[in-house]
């Protein structure tokens, strides 16, 4: 793909996801105050709100295939829709774009999603924000405020204009720190100079146990296809347990929960999904209808466990890292860096993103699978989601081309 034609998808893919956040209508309901350390128990979902959820996931869906598209067409990807929603709301809000209905989904997922939940035994869950402001811009003390009581942001001013490269290994270090050190050297020499007058970060930690554990005595070295045809040798995990397997028309999702806490009062629930294509160079048609079909995660969630035959599913580690350049109205230049990072193992899995976003002037009905076992053979490109199923909001998306990069 040339240059110019992979700026212009990128920048695409920045206006999709900070697309979804405008688009939203205004609607007048009250701000939530977070918990930034304890999940809580919080009443069901409004209509409106669960609709304009919705709308956002269908987005971030949008969001990781536009990415796809532009940066790892037919190979390995990972990033959080999440993390990027994050910093874009917050930068919505500075430009005074956000509605009360964006604020309240933010809300939401800061409240019910984002709260730590290991203490009682469900996953391990940070999310940070952070805001760097050039020392002498003026200070919008209700935009600060915003920031700080909405959003749980550290509000920080810098000296961008005559320190900008102590500022961006700050800011690598801040990353970092709130990664558990898996996101490092986001931005690279050159992304902050002189010229930056702002950056919102977000950084999101993802660490948990899957409800059923494989063992690791059933792991074995199998064939894994490629795109090419060549297959590469790498460890499947296997079972013999009933799985939450969906069987569709050309492919089959698998649904493996995390183990919750033992008192969430939300009710909440982790999941990762695989989107597993029947054809061995299926997962471009099968990306294809997940974009083009309203509310198709929801419509494809596998209900009930179902006995399996073959069921293998490779572990990987990888990491991906994009960046994307929008000029907005009046000579103002957005430049959006995001890094991720997952490993799933017999254990579970962990995930980590980054986003900073720095300023600068210039369906199909669910089909019941047959009374018989089903084979769930993952021994070809497939799509994953790690997703908090109340909310639906999709914390990791990716693709899986070769295990062993």
């Amino acid at each position: 793909m040339d240059s110019e034609n992979r700026k212009q998808k990128l920048s695409s893919a920045l206006d999709t996801a900070d697309g979804s956040l405008s688009k939203m209508d205004r609607r007048n309901k009250k701000k939530q105050k977070l918990s930034k350390s304890q999940v809580i128990a919080i009443p069901s979902l409004s209509k409106e709100l669960r609709e304009a959820m919705k709308k956002q996931n269908d987005a971030a869906l949008d969001l990781t295939c536009k990415v796809i598209a532009s940066e790892a067409r037919h190979s390995n990807l990972v990033l959080s829709p999440a993390s990027i929603s994050a910093a874009l709301t917050m930068m919505a809000a500075e430009k005074g774009s956000s509605s009360d209905e964006l604020l309240a989904v933010y809300s939401e997922i800061a409240t019910v999603v984002f709260a730590d939940g290991s203490a009682s035994g469900g996953p391990k869950i940070s999310a940070v924000n952070g805001v760097w402001v050039e020392q002498s811009l003026p200070v919008d003390q209700s935009l600060k405020a915003l920031f700080e009581n909405v959003f749980k942001a550290t509000f920080t001013q810098v000296d961008f204009i005559s320190k900008a490269e102590e500022v961006r290994i700050e800011l690598n270090e801040w990353a970092s720190d709130h990664t558990n050190g898996l996101i490092k050297d986001l931005l690279p020499p050159g992304s902050v100079d002189s010229r930056t007058e702002k950056v919102y970060g977000n950084a999101l930690y993802f660490k948990g146990a899957w409800k059923d554990q494989f063992k690791k005595s059933l792991t074995k070295e199998k064939e894994f296809h490629l795109l090419n045809g060549k297959p590469v040798r790498v460890p499947f995990m296997r079972s013999y347990e009933r799985q939450y397997i969906g069987v569709y028309d050309g492919f089959k999702v698998l649904a493996l929960p995390y183990r919750q806490g033992r008192d969430d009062g939300t009710n909440r629930k982790f999941s990762m999904y695989f989107y597993l294509p029947d054809k061995k160079d299926g997962l471009d048609n099968l990306l294809e209808e997940m974009t083009s079909t309203h509310g198709f995660l929801d419509s494809h969630i596998p209900r009930d466990k179902v006995l399996v035959g073959d069921f293998r599913i490779p572990k990987f580690k990888f990491s991906f890292m994009f960046e994307a350049k929008r000029a907005l109205e009046g000579e103002v230049l957005v430049e959006m860096y995001h890094k991720a990072c997952v490993e799933i193992d017999e254990e579970g899995a962990e995930a980590a993103a980054v986003t900073f976003v720095g300023m600068r002037p210039s369906c199909p009905r669910f089909m019941p699978p047959p009374p018989k076992r089903i084979d769930f053979v993952a021994d070809h490109p497939f799509l994953f989601l790690i997703r908090e199923d109340k909310t639906g909001t999709v914390l990791f998306a990716g693709q899986i081309y070769d295990p062993c990069r």
